[in-house]
């Protein structure tokens, strides 16, 4: 029976949780903001307090790999390594986005449509998302890009599907996407470690494991640090 430690912090919401055999046994999730670095070390312990589990019974580590907050996502990684090393078990990565597409579609299970197509949005800033576009079956329609919303987004797409759309990123698009009756724009769905229990199991029965040396996040944009401003050099 795997037992799994689930770290995801690819946004603002620092969310850490224990699965065993791909069920979830414990979650604890943040959304104080700039709080990742201060909050996750403790909500692990809560969580194998919860569960009465200690490190030493931990079968492997999954985490959100992106993409997301460059911050967030160094921190989680870092974190995730960290245990992983100390303990001698397996690392697992999980695509932040797919993560998101997994729990949404069991949440609305009984709404979606075979024909549906899920995309999971993660905000970039101004009016860019990532994205991501699933089948219900959580097959890869379209691969996962940074788009720019505006009124031909997925243009392509709504002549055939009705699209779902959610994630913080989807909240931008209410202004120039909500009118189209084939879009369901679904507010306040934000992504948790708990929708990676059942993706963590199964890449731990089919030995899907990181190099943990060498994994780095799934970052899909360069970082770019902003130059702080300094009075009187502007």
């Amino acid at each position: 029976m795997a037992t799994i430690l689930l770290v995801e912090t690819a946004t603002s919401v620092c969310s850490v949780g224990l699965a065993r055999q791909g069920r979830l046994v414990s979650l604890r999730e943040s959304n104080e903001q700039r709080s990742h670095a201060a909050l996750i070390t403790v909500l692990i312990q809560e969580c194998l307090n919860e569960a009465r589990i200690s490190f030493n019974e931990l079968d492997a580590v999954a985490v959100s790999r992106g993409p997301g907050s460059y911050t967030g996502l160094r921190i989680g990684v870092s974190t995730a390594k960290g245990v992983c090393y100390a303990k001698d078990i397996p690392l697992i990565a999980i695509n932040t986005l797919q993560a998101m597409a997994n729990g949404f579609s069991d949440i609305y299970s009984n709404r979606i449509q075979a024909n549906d197509l899920l995309i999971p949005m993660i905000d970039a800033k101004r009016m860019e998302v990532y994205a991501t576009v699933f089948t219900p079956g959580l097959e890869t329609k379209e691969t996962t890009k940074a788009i720019i919303i505006d009124t031909e987004s997925f243009a392509n797409l709504v002549q055939h599907h009705k699209l779902w759309l959610f994630g913080d990123g989807a909240d931008k698009c209410h202004t120039i996407l909500s009118k189209q009756k084939q879009i369901t724009i679904v507010n306040g769905f934000v992504p948790s470690a708990g929708y990676m229990a059942r993706l963590a199991q199964q890449a731990f029965v089919d030995g899907s494991f990181e190099d943990v040396a060498y994994f780095e996040p799934f970052y899909l944009k360069d970082f770019v640090a902003a130059i702080p401003k300094v009075k009187g050099l502007e």
